[in-house]
């Protein structure tokens, strides 16, 4: 039996499961189940597809994010590629029974992964008209016939120019989409799955105009009908895909996360500074970067890298090059520094409610140089800024560029398979869930790395 993945990134549980307007997800959700879908923490585009792929937790991965610590050094941070992921993923299995798969965009996916089948890039991919980004590298003349050059992603994306921004990201997902049709057409699958990461474009450059919460929503503004526009026009897409699969394919529509408004930014290195944790032998005169930060680590002993949340790290004696962190204190100083966090206030003196969590408690496998602690300003609410030099905490603006939405703990997902008698809502679904689902529907093994449990079975 097929599988169909449509993978929409930073899908609104809120949005695509009431608006009315989507007549071809209206569809599928009557023909099948749907729902929240919990993700994983963090909740962040790298690593919460492969966490769904492979059904492991960051923890078990090894990746926590988009950047990671390649060693215990202070200024040794690598971008995730494909090579950073070694667990076996769905398409494996596929492959294992000698069947075929077909990953478009699926990140992390530069270079292209090697699959029984067909690969193409994510939006990691640097440049598609001077990289390879397809595997076999004989597809990329293919695609660039059909569409040109082929968009991985939007670059630039935090820009103000809002025009430019909606323009380039309906061109891109338009490119897309036709190879999808042109691949699931054309080409032999048994596994397909697309990720579309238009959506989080979108959200991340209009949500501000979009959501009537927001702190600088202003009613009748010029795009506020962006991001319905956007949702409308994947509608139409997954039309178009849905009336090419036969009655038996099973479909998945799913989400990495959700999106939700930004109220703001937490200077977490500035707050560090302010406790005496972080020392530095000369504070900037601009705002600066922490990896360009003068830095006394013979004094420091936290430091925080930003981010749509913290990872936290503690200078360690015999762990890192200067720690001073004794490791016979490091339980009682995690557990002193969590109270700190979890009792941080907003600009307005209301508590922020943060998240704190100790990776050893949330993961199952701790691989690879993990933060000390991981952190969800205002549940999520609030992004953490890592640059210094803002002489104060609380600041609106984002220090990467303008930035609309933070991630949401809880994305969507709606599966229609022949044969599942289950039909309507379903609570309690899990991100690493969706693997082990499919598979069972589709009669596979589930392999005894996966860490969720099959939802429903034929």
């Amino acid at each position: 039996m097929k599988i169909c993945v449509l993978g929409l990134d930073c899908a609104a549980p809120e949005v695509i499961l009431r608006d009315e307007r989507l007549v071809n997800i209206r569809s599928l959700m009557q023909r099948g189940v749907y729902g929240r879908l919990e993700s994983v923490i963090p909740p962040i585009t790298v690593p919460a597809w492969m966490c769904m792929a492979t059904s492991q937790d960051p923890g078990s991965l090894g990746v926590y994010g988009f950047r990671n610590r390649s060693d215990h050094s202070y200024d040794k941070l690598a971008f995730a590629t494909s090579a950073s992921i070694k667990a076996f993923a769905i398409w494996d299995q596929v492959a294992a029974a000698g069947k075929k798969s077909i990953i478009v965009g699926v990140p992390p996916n530069y270079p292209p992964r090697r699959v029984n089948g067909i690969s193409v890039g994510c939006f990691l991919t640097p440049d598609t008209v001077k990289n390879d980004f397809t595997y076999p590298a004989s597809v990329k003349a293919k695609i660039t016939e059909l569409v040109g050059e082929y968009p991985a992603d939007v670059k630039n994306f935090r820009t103000e120019n809002k025009v430019w921004l909606r323009d380039q990201i309906f061109e891109m997902s338009r490119k897309q989409w036709e190879v999808v049709r042109w691949l699931l057409r054309g080409q032999e699958w048994d596994y397909f799955q697309f990720v579309d990461i238009g959506l989080d474009r979108v959200h991340h450059g209009f949500w501000n105009y979009f959501d009537a919460q927001h702190l600088q929503f202003e009613e009748g503004n010029p795009y506020q009908n962006v991001i319905p526009e956007y949702y409308q026009w994947l509608d139409q897409q997954i039309g178009t895909v849905l009336a090419m699969l036969d009655k038996d394919t099973i479909v998945l529509l799913v989400s990495d996360h959700g999106a939700q408004r930004l109220d703001g930014g937490f200077a977490i290195n500035e707050w560090l500074i302010q406790q005496g944790l972080l020392i530095l032998n000369e504070y900037p005169k601009t705002i600066t970067p922490f990896e360009k930060l003068n830095v006394n680590w013979e004094k420091t002993r936290v430091w925080s890298e930003g981010g749509y949340y913290a990872r936290v790290f503690f200078n360690v004696k015999g762990r890192e090059p200067q720690g001073i962190v004794a490791p016979e204190d490091y339980e009682a100083f995690q557990n002193e520094m969590k109270g700190k966090l979890e009792n941080l206030f907003d600009d307005k003196g209301a508590l922020l409610n943060s998240l704190v969590f100790k990776p050893k408690e949330l993961y199952r496998q701790v691989r690879n140089i993990a933060p000390d602690l991981i952190v969800h300003f205002g549940g999520l609410y609030w992004r953490s800024i890592g640059t210094v030099g803002h002489s104060r905490i609380h600041i609106q603006e984002n220090d990467t560029g303008p930035d609309a939405c933070n991630h949401a703990q809880f994305g969507m997902f709606v599966l229609s398979a022949p044969g599942c008698e289950m039909r309507g809502e379903f609570q309690g679904a899990r991100l690493l869930d969706m693997a082990p689902t499919l598979l069972r529907l589709a009669g596979y093994a589930i392999p005894p790395t996966m860490q969720g449990r099959a939802l429903f079975s034929m």
